[in-house]
């Protein structure tokens, strides 16, 4: 198996469905995701996100833009230290989308919680988490929003 590094993207946060979600893309090369993409991923990852706890409201997105697919990973933050985690897919018929359009998402039935391009992102915010919301006295959600891995190349053992 060879293995290419994908490259990862940070457009920043946005508040959707009562939630700070803080965004990451992921693509086969360095290009922006197309905006048709982003935008269906956004209407649609509100299915995705928890019922609110005591916990601040916070999700981490991942927009992963594979050669024919795309796939959308919610990472929220529940229960103080606990990530709660909702996938879908756009373009995989094998994976229960009924077509193979990219914008198409419907919500992964599978208990995967991410794969090597996308998992850099997850340890990097549990990090990030502890860091701005347990060793920051007060808890600092704004640091934490604005705290993200940095723009490049993603997903190898380095």
């Amino acid at each position: 198996m060879v293995f290419a590094p994908r490259f990862v993207r940070t457009p920043g946060w946005m508040t959707i469905g009562g939630r700070h979600v803080k965004r990451y893309h992921v693509n086969i090369d360095d290009r922006p995701i197309e905006a048709e993409i982003v935008d269906a991923a956004c209407s649609f990852v509100p299915r995705l996100l928890p019922k609110p706890d005591e916990t601040p409201p916070a999700t981490v997105m991942v927009l992963h833009r594979g050669r024919d697919a795309s796939y959308l990973l919610a990472y929220s933050w529940v229960w103080d230290n606990v990530i709660e985690c909702h996938a879908a897919t756009a373009g995989v018929p094998m994976l229960g989308g009924p077509d193979r359009d990219p914008t198409h998402f419907v919500e992964l039935v599978r208990p995967w919680i991410g794969c090597v391009w996308e998992l850099p992102t997850l340890e990097y915010e549990r990090s990030a988490w502890v860091r701005h919301m347990f060793e920051a006295d007060p808890a600092d959600l704004a640091a934490y929003l604005a705290d993200t891995m940095p723009e490049g190349r993603i997903g190898g053992s380095r």
